[in-house]
């Protein structure tokens, strides 16, 4: 009789649980999340609209002549492709990427394809992972896209070295989107990681964008994706019942890693695309943490539309700069004052996220990322199949690729790329 009686109450209270969740969902727009962070300027954006066009560059099978190719080209030479590999090459542990020497911009880039729907190897790197499985640094990280870049840079380790001592003043630069994102940079790692990585990685969102907020475990995800309603019935549960503070403690949430670069187009209430806007900031709490209900939020997700859109807002950034006039000295100026604001966003971030009490989390070091990642206590893996990156061939490889490439900065203490900003 009892049982009998709990069960309206029990709908009730689900009910109006799913009320006011949908309520909150029906009012909340992607543009609320980044609406008090700082504009990006051109010279932090410009690399995005030519590092996606590599990316895209990676889905053609003849650069010379490209099927796909966006308007105006990819803007690439095809005699500085130094290395392609495929599928097959990668021995489907990866996917496929390259190796460009982009001398009009002195940058080595190693490109990395997106998720092909076609593929199960795909599939598989991305469930290869549960929650809590695999530890990196004091937090946690995806365990099959951590495998998958611990492959590539044994790989193509030697091969880098060499083409950062044949050029020396060149940058390197990992560029990925959707599943390429995810395992050279580690696009799902825990919150203390995603903000004490933010001086080394960025990370682009396209407005409405699913995969950034997309905090459950992948293999949950995929699942669910068969199943819509049960879907939106754990986002619901989740987003009603776990309390902000116990989200952001969890330290097997997977976040999108580093400085964030959220494109907005769209406006609540309206219809159609307006110019775009960069917003920039290294956030602690609300780092796209809910998912966004919009008939965009897939389509976001393609990179051939981050290209487009991120190419518009560049021409309006380069346009409203032409109209304004500004000197080549100026520019010097507003490029080191932008480093230095960077550097202490990056210290305030740090703070804030000891301040809240997050898992391993720590005040910024006085010599950067890097030097905290040779003193610190590797945590180890948890699960099997999972290698250590302790080897001495493996350790000695990535001391020497970060000598190479990194320099502390006598003047902010930070740790900076050789011949430019980090």
């Amino acid at each position: 009789m009892s049982i009998a009686c709990c069960c309206p109450i029990l709908e009730c209270v689900y009910c109006l649980a799913c009320t006011r969740w949908a309520w909150k969902k029906c009012l909340y727009t992607a543009g609320h999340e980044s609406e008090h962070w700082g504009l990006a300027t051109v010279e932090e954006f410009e690399p995005v609209p030519r590092l996606c066009r590599l990316i895209l560059a990676v889905y053609e099978d003849d650069l010379r002549n490209p099927l796909w190719a966006p308007p105006g080209g990819y803007g690439i030479d095809p005699d500085w492709v130094i290395l392609r590999k495929n599928d097959q090459e990668t021995q489907e542990r990866a996917p496929p990427y390259m190796i460009y020497l982009d001398h009009s911009n002195a940058d080595i880039v190693l490109a990395v394809r997106g998720l092909n729907l076609a593929k199960e190897s795909d599939y598989a790197v991305l469930l290869d992972n549960k929650l809590g499985q695999a530890k990196f640094d004091g937090g946690y990280v995806h365990n099959g896209l951590f495998k998958a870049a611990e492959w590539v840079f044994d790989a193509e380790c030697e091969l880098l070295r060499e083409l950062l001592e044949k050029n020396p003043s060149y940058t390197l630069t990992f560029a990925g989107h959707s599943l390429g994102a995810g395992w050279w940079l580690c696009w799902c790692m825990s919150l203390n990681l995603a903000v004490r990585y933010a001086d080394v990685i960025n990370s682009v969102v396209l407005q409405d964008d699913f995969l950034p907020r997309s905090t459950t475990a992948l293999e949950v995800l995929f699942k669910l994706l068969f199943c819509l309603p049960c879907l939106l019935c754990l986002m619901c549960l989740k987003d009603t019942c776990i309390m902000e503070e116990k989200k952001l403690k969890d330290p097997r949430r997977l976040y999108a890693p580093g400085r964030l670069y959220h494109i907005v187009e769209r406006k609540p209430c309206r219809i159609g695309r307006f110019p775009p806007v960069v917003r920039t900031a290294v956030p602690v709490d609300g780092r796209f943490e809910h998912i966004v209900l919009s008939c965009n939020t897939t389509s976001d997700h393609a990179i051939i539309w981050i290209e487009r859109e991120s190419q518009r807002a560049l021409d309006l950034m380069l346009e409203k700069d032409d109209r304004m006039q500004i000197p080549a000295r100026q520019k010097m100026e507003r490029k080191e004052s932008l480093a230095r604001e960077h550097t202490e966003e990056y210290k305030a971030a740090l703070q804030r996220a000891a301040a809240l009490d997050i898992p391993q989390a720590y005040s910024p070091s006085t010599y950067g990322t890097f030097h905290e990642m040779e003193e610190a206590e590797f945590s180890g893996r948890s699960g099997e199949g999972v290698s250590e990156l302790s080897s001495k061939k493996r350790g000695e490889s990535w001391n020497e690729l970060v000598e190479r490439l990194f320099e502390v900065d006598d003047e902010s203490g930070q740790i900076v790329f050789k011949n430019s900003v980090a």
